[in-house]
This record gives C-alpha cells, sequence and structure tokens, in this order.
C-alpha cells in the first residue's frame, strides 16, 4: 500500500487541436492506473461555460446531466470518474466558469475585496485555484486530477490555464500538466502529423505553461522517430510522449496506458514511489467477460434523443456492466419515441430481447413511450422504466387497465381529469429551474415479498434522483387491486420509488436513476437483473416461437 504523501499532488489534464478527444478517459484511466498502486485519488472537472451548471443545458448541448450524491447536476465525465474509481464524486468535482464568477460577485457585492477593481487577475484565477485545491485539503488524496474542459486557445479556457502557470510556479513538483492533442493521419499522404501537435504546445507556451506529458490521439502507431520528433519540437523527453491510440471500448484504455507506463512516467515526475505493482486483476476479469461473451440480447432503448448517444450514457454504460456480469454482449438498439405508432409498433419492437423506456422532460415522444409500454405488458417482453419511463408507464396502465383514458401526468396535461402523475407538492412554489428538483440521494424502503427485494437483497435502499414529478398515490388502491406492486417507497414521505407487476416476468419502473450507481467494480443490481430477465426471454422465445408470434400479432391488433 502506498504511503500517503505529507502533500497532495496535482495533475492537470488539457486538451489541443480540437475538441472530444476524450480527456475524461484519460484522466479516468491515469487515476484507475495510480489507484491500482495503492493511492488515494480523485478528479474534478472545469468546465469553461457560463452557466451555473449543466442542469438545465439541452442533452444536445451537453450530453446526459450526471448528478452526484449530494444532489449536484454536473458534467457527464463524473459518470466515467466514478464507474472507473468506484468511489462517489460531489458538488466540488465539478466547477463552471459560471459558478466561479458567481462566486466572485457575491464576495464583491459582500465587500470582500474592500474597495478593490474586481479583475480576472488575482480574483477569477484566485478563485480558481481555491476550487482546485478544495479537493486537497486535509490531505485527503495523494492525487487531485483536474481537467480542463475546451480546448487551449479558446478565450473560455484562459483563465484556467492561467491558474495552472500560477499554481506550477507556486507549488513546482507537486504540479504536472498532461496535454491531450491529436495527431493525425493523411491517407494522402499515407503519414502521421505531428504539426497540430506542435502548434497545440506552442499555444500553451504562450501562456507560459510547458507541458510535462504530451498523450497523443491517434488512428495509427507511433513509431520512435515521430516520438522522438515530437519530442524535440515540444522541449519534452521522449519517454513522456504516449501513445493514445483509438479502441473499440473506454474500458481498454487503462491497460492501453498501463503498457504506454503513463502511470510511471508520472510517478517518476512528480517523485512518488512505484514500488506497489498496480493490481488490475479485477479490471481485467471485467474485460474478459466484455470481449468474449457467450450470448448475447438486443435491448431497445426507447428515448427521445437516441441520436445522441451521449444523452443516455451512463444507462448505456450500465447495460454494458450488467452484460459483462451475465457474459452476454448487450446490443442496444436506439429508437426514437417519436417515431413509434401503431403502423409500426411490432416490427421496431418484435425482435426485442428487453425493452427500456428512458428519462427525460417534456411531451415529446410520449405518445411513442407508452405505445412501447403497452407493448411489453401485453407480451412478457422485460420492461424496465426509468424515472419518466416509470411514470408513463403508470399512465399507460391507467388507462388501458383501470380504463381511465384520459389519465396522464399534469406536466404534459396540466388539466387532466385523472393525474395519476402530479407535481410533488414541496414543488409547487418553486419557479426557477436550475438545482430546484429533487435531486441527489434519497432512501427508499423495499417490501420484503417483492422481486425488488430478490433483487437487492436488502431492506433499505439508497439512489439517486432528478424529478419535480410523483405518482399520485390517491390512486394507489385502484392499481393494487389490478396487479400493481409498489414495491419501494420512500420512508419519510411516503412516494412511490418502485412498481412492479404481477404475472409478468420482469417489469420494473423507478423514480430514481439507478445508472448513477452503477460501476465496473459494481454494476447495479437492477441492470443485472434486467439483463438476466432478457436472457430468459430470449431462451423461452426461441423455445416457443409460435406462441411469441401470436401474442405479438394479437399486440398489434
Amino acid at each position: 500500500m502506498a504511503t500517503p504523501t505529507e502533500n497532495t499532488k496535482y495533475i492537470f489534464v488539457t486538451g489541443g487541436v480540437t475538441s472530444s478527444l476524450g480527456k475524461g478517459i484519460i484522466s479516468a484511466s491515469l487515476a484507475k492506473l495510480l489507484q491500482s498502486r495503492g493511492y488515494s485519488v480523485t478528479i474534478q472537472k472545469l468546465d469553461p461555460y457560463i452557466n451555473i451548471d449543466p442542469g438545465t443545458l439541452n442533452p444536445y448541448e451537453h450530453g446526459e446531466c450526471y448528478v452526484t450524491e449530494d444532489g449536484a447536476e454536473t458534467d457527464l465525465d463524473l459518470g466515467h470518474y466514478e464507474r472507473f474509481l468506484n468511489v462517489p464524486t460531489s458538488q466540488a468535482n465539478n466547477v463552471t466558469t459560471g459558478r466561479i464568477y458567481l462566486s466572485v460577485i457575491e464576495k464583491e457585492r459582500r465587500g470582500d475585496y474592500l474597495g478593490e477593481t474586481v479583475q480576472v487577475i488575482p480574483h477569477i484565477t484566485d478563485e480558481i485555484k481555491h476550487s482546485i485545491q478544495l479537493l486537497g485539503e486535509n490531505n485527503q488524496y495523494d492525487f487531485v486530477i483536474t481537467e480542463i474542459g475546451g480546448t487551449v486557445g479558446d478565450i473560455e479556457s484562459l483563465p484556467y490555464i492561467e491558474a495552472i502557470r500560477q499554481l506550477k510556479w507556486e507549488m513546482g513538483p507537486r504540479c504536472l500538466v498532461i496535454h491531450l492533442t491529436l495527431v493525425p493521419y493523411l491517407a494522402a499522404a499515407k503519414e502521421l502529423k505531428t504539426k497540430p501537435t506542435q502548434h497545440s504546445v506552442k499555444t500553451m507556451l504562450e501562456y507560459g505553461v510547458q507541458p510535462d506529458v504530451l498523450v497523443c490521439r491517434t488512428e495509427r502507431p507511433l513509431n520512435q522517430s515521430i516520438r522522438n520528433k515530437i519530442a524535440l519540437f515540444c522541449n519534452v523527453d521522449a519517454t513522456s510522449v504516449i501513445e493514445s491510440i483509438d479502441t473499440d471500448s473506454i474500458y481498454k484504455v487503462p491497460i492501453l496506458m498501463k503498457d504506454e507506463k503513463l502511470d510511471l512516467v508520472v510517478l517518476r515526475k512528480m517523485k512518488m514511489s512505484a514500488n506497489c505493482k498496480p493490481d488490475l486483476d479485477k479490471w481485467e476479469g471485467f474485460l474478459d467477460r466484455l470481449l468474449n461473451p457467450r450470448k448475447s440480447v438486443t435491448i431497445g432503448l426507447v428515448g427521445k434523443y437516441v441520436e445522441l448517444v451521449d444523452a443516455y450514457k451512463s444507462i448505456i454504460e450500465s447495460l454494458i456492466h450488467a452484460g459483462a456480469t451475465n457474459h452476454c454482449k448487450v446490443n442496444v438498439q436506439l429508437i426514437h419515441s417519436e417515431q413509434v405508432n401503431t403502423q409500426n409498433l411490432n416490427k421496431l419492437l418484435k425482435n426485442l430481447s428487453g425493452i427500456l423506456v428512458a428519462p427525460g422532460f417534456g411531451d415529446r415522444g410520449i405518445k411513442g413511450k407508452i405505445l412501447a409500454i403497452q407493448y411489453a405488458r401485453i407480451n412478457n417482453i422485460p420492461f424496465f422504466g426509468i424515472c419518466l419511463g416509470m411514470q408513463c408507464a403508470m399512465v399507460e396502465f391507467a388507462r388501458n387497465v383501470l380504463h381511465l383514458k384520459n389519465a396522464h401526468s399534469t406536466e404534459m396535461e396540466p388539466d387532466t381529469p385523472d393525474p395519476v402523475i402530479d407535481i410533488m407538492e414541496q414543488q409547487k412554489q418553486i419557479y426557477t429551474k436550475g438545482g430546484t428538483m429533487r435531486l441527489g440521494a434519497y432512501p427508499c424502503k423495499i417490501e420484503k415479498t417483492s422481486k425488488l427485494y430478490q433483487i437487492y437483497n436488502q431492506e433499505y435502499i439508497s439512489e439517486r434522483h432528478r424529478h419535480r414529478y410523483e405518482f399520485n398515490n390517491k390512486y394507489l388502491k385502484d392499481f393494487e387491486q389490478h396487479g400493481m406492486v409498489f414495491s419501494g417507497i420512500n420512508p419519510d414521505l411516503g412516494l412511490v420509488e418502485v412498481v412492479e407487476l404481477s404475472g409478468h416476468p420482469w417489469y420494473v419502473g423507478v423514480q430514481y436513476h439507478p445508472e448513477y450507481h452503477s460501476t465496473v467494480a459494481n454494476p447495479h443490481p437492477l441492470f443485472v437483473d434486467f439483463i438476466k430477465a432478457a436472457i430468459d426471454h430470449d431462451t423461452l422465445t426461441s423455445e416457443n416461437p409460435q406462441s411469441a408470434i401470436s401474442r405479438a400479432v394479437s399486440s398489434a391488433h
């Protein structure tokens, strides 16, 4: 086990040339390697946009909004950090320019600056430095890895790069900068080009920051000649030029970085011990199951943002974790809920092993979600509804089983005569949008006779939430009389957290977001059991194909 250091070390990961090179995955991979050597590590993301947090951003703008235990709405990269490290993050792990400026302005209004002219330097940069060092207080971690969002050269990133320059000047060898760049391959010339990397590092140098390590994203291997050339023109030693070649799974990246000795280079430069060998046995076991499945299933993910995979990043990764646990490849079929109708319903859904209806907000695509849920219910296809997916299941059941034909959620239809989903009492007087939903971890008491209890194998659980609307308990007894089981209840407020359908092979709707708790080390039990049910469904269908066809035909009519 590594001995805790007297002072926390700070590693900064910046990006150049273009966005979307994978700074978050490189940061998480390095953290995983350091953790595997016994060091305590945390990662934070600094985002240059002026929004206070991503909670009000459209998924088309920024992908999914990831929610932490303490109720912070954060960047999706925090999901990668938790999935790789199996360590919860918090509000302190995601800082935006909006939060930085808000804090400085609040201090100015209080008179904290005693009449000084408030400027980017030193006030904004000091606030950035404070946010960076907050996680390192009390030597809680050996390493704090800070990912700087955006691309070096962007106006928005300048204060962050200046803050890094100042911290390197103040802390010396306690700080290290990793710069992620692109080494593109030009097919016409049949060669890799280093000039974009050179220009990116030159921009860093103009800001006063010399990168210590260069991680070069590439689609072709870097030979020693190219590494030497990059080292010469970018003022680093050749061993500090790390290849990050394209791969088909993000979970291979820690192993690739280990082969490239990224962790060893970092430890050597920061004068930290590398005597403890990395323990990656469990990670490699997960990779083996992931890459060598014994079977496969197809899960239909029904949502309105399916053209943007990042909108459902945590759900898709949770399905991957669950698949590996079941030695199964999970093929995710993204189905746009706006395109689901009675004419194409059977064609779209008949060959699925399971149906997952995704969370979201607003009424766009709601009809398609409700149709998909009805299809899954009638045809005994494993169904998993998350947040809005669970709420749509309640609407579908009310309309088609309780015969409340105009039942709806007051989010979509404020004047519905049967509001089976209604706004929470605590939300009725809240009109601002940012950070005002029911957010973060809340307890849930599980009914011991339920399927849910068999899955979790415990009576009390805690899961993360992000919603304003809930099941209307006024209708609870009517639902129960028709076979709906309310298997998870919040013990403090009596809110319905989980529903099941008796007589159905696997039908579970949850108000919370289990995908935020699934990691490589601890795949979420709900997703694991859902995939197991999908495997069982395929086995049953293959044994009785005629029965499945007749059910599908009757459903279509």
